[in-house]
């Protein structure tokens, strides 16, 4: 078979800034073709000129044998090349039959025929066998029930080429194996597939070709069979990583955080109890919607508390606000950075102080910030972060996902903080930012901090943590430590006993 699609000497230029420097590559009919590379390698920017965000600068694509050029999304998809992005193109304040339809309605001369709507709903959920109402308002869908609605809209219509941008990051395991079957029966009906992942063992499981890009350039495509981690990671950064996850000691020291019986008023979290001390770090594993995040964020002031207590060094802090408990020391580092962590519209520089505002040396006189301190603080820690560009003036939304992280990490540092929690904190890093990550977590739970990893990448609970709780449907059902932290261990406890029977048999 021919190809599909390809990409000729393309290059896109911003003020300032090469983010595409003359990228040459190829997309076969019914091929899973892998973009990999660090944040800011130029991946986003390839996917969105494919797509019809914006056109190249310098180069042009071939697409069936003949150039084009979209001239918006919507082109794109009239024409059989479909896009699903990190950030989400719903509206909320829909249902998810209203979203998948929206701007093809079907009419009854001037009116939306809504019989023929809601059979046209129904027909298209039925393809992938999503957990999704027609009914339901999309606004109050988990980011996992959202990014399905995103996928079903994306291939609504006929498709040739689909872009999937990271789209199991907010999965659970259950529907990450519902889209890689979907994929695969794309595949089998010629679609070609450009696939952005920082994730390894995704890669193993659907890639054909890997294409490997670096500061906006192409360093070489290879075959998924024929490359092993170590020698894509060399590609991607163009350095050897000896070490992804750093050796952690564990120097259990005081008891930092007590919880007993703790309950959310909403029911996410039911009779947790654990515990986190000095000098070590404790991971809560689970699939997406266990509880695990709402149990720390609970103890954070974030989520209401029904019952239970927490204690912070001795002390009764249930019930307090988010601002009490980072006065008293502990820092709750949010899984949704866009929507919670930082202020994407102000400077890196605005952010990292955010946290401190109220404390020397960023408080002057008054209500007044001491603008020197908070510049000089702010470009410490992203000297020590190793932030890229190097430019805390800059807003944050212009930064790639993993530099944004960066920033977000950089802010509990301007105040002293006696428990880290990070809540998935390399959702949409590369893996060169992963290690970099790793390594400070490690430094901080070495300088004597309690730190907490909250997360649904497995391979972080086993490599980096002490202890490790394992959460479902609001409960804690084991505790590990040590050598007992095991794949085997850790997954014989995702799912409820009946479950994991009812699957054997």
């Amino acid at each position: 078979m021919g190809e599909l699609l390809r990409l000729e000497h393309v290059s896109k230029q911003y003020p300032g800034v090469l983010a595409l420097d003359d990228v040459s590559l190829t997309l076969e009919p019914g091929e899973v073709h892998v973009l990999f590379g660090e944040n800011g390698a130029g991946k986003s920017t390839l996917i969105s000129m494919v797509a019809g965000v914006m056109p190249p600068s310098n180069g042009q694509l071939i697409f069936n044998g003949e150039p084009v050029r979209f001239n918006s999304v919507y082109d794109a998809r009239l024409n059989g090349i479909s896009a699903v992005f990190q950030e989400f193109s719903l509206v909320e304040s829909l249902t998810v039959g209203e979203n998948l339809l929206l701007g093809d309605e079907p009419t009854n001369w001037r009116f939306i025929d809504q019989k023929t709507s809601q059979e046209l709903v129904e027909k298209e959920l039925e393809k992938f066998d999503f957990d999704l109402s027609p009914t339901q308002v999309v606004g109050q869908l988990s980011r996992a029930g959202q990014q399905m609605v995103e996928i079903a809209k994306a291939l609504r219509s006929d498709v040739s080429v689909l872009i999937l941008d990271e789209p199991t990051a907010s999965l659970t395991e259950k529907e990450t194996e519902q889209l890689f079957e979907l994929v695969d029966e794309l595949k089998a009906k010629g679609v070609g597939i450009f696939y952005i992942t920082h994730r390894m063992a995704e890669i193993h499981r659907i890639a054909d070709r890997i294409s490997v890009l670096r500061d906006g350039k192409h360093i070489g495509t290879v075959n998924a069979e024929e490359v092993t981690d170590d020698e894509l990671v060399e590609m991607m950064t163009g350095r050897v990583i000896s070490q992804l996850y750093p050796d952690i000691p564990c120097n259990r020291r005081e008891t930092v955080l007590q919880v007993s019986e703790l309950q959310t008023s909403d029911g996410t979290v039911q009779s947790a109890t654990f515990s986190v001390a000095e000098g070590e770090v404790v991971g809560f594993a689970g699939l997406v919607g266990c509880g695990k995040s709402e149990a720390l964020r609970a103890c954070f002031g974030i989520e209401t508390v029904e019952s239970g207590q927490v204690t912070f060094y001795g002390e009764n802090v249930t019930g307090f606000s988010p601002r009490e408990m980072l006065e008293m020391g502990m820092f709750y580092n949010s899984r949704d950075r866009k929507e919670e962590g930082l202020m994407m519209v102000r400077s890196g520089r605005e952010n990292i102080g955010l946290a401190s505002l109220d404390t020397p040396p960023f408080k002057a006189s008054g209500s007044l910030v001491n603008r020197r301190h908070e510049k000089d603080i702010a470009e410490r820690l992203a000297s020590r972060l190793r932030l890229y560009p190097m430019d805390t003036e800059r807003d944050v939304s212009q930064f790639s996902g993993g530099n944004q992280q960066k920033v977000l990490l950089a802010k509990c540092l301007t105040r002293g903080v006696s428990l880290y929690i990070f809540d998935e904190p390399t959702v949409g890093v590369d893996v060169a930012t992963r290690s970099e990550i790793y390594a400070f977590i490690g430094e901080l739970c070495e300088q004597g901090a309690a730190v907490v990893i909250i997360s649904s990448d497995l391979p972080e609970i086993l490599n980096l943590t002490h202890r490790a709780y394992v959460m479902h449907e609001g409960e804690i059902k084991a505790h590990f430590t040590g050598d007992d932290i095991t794949e085997q261990n850790i997954l014989g406890h995702f799912f409820h006993r009946e479950e994991t029977e009812s699957a054997a048999s």
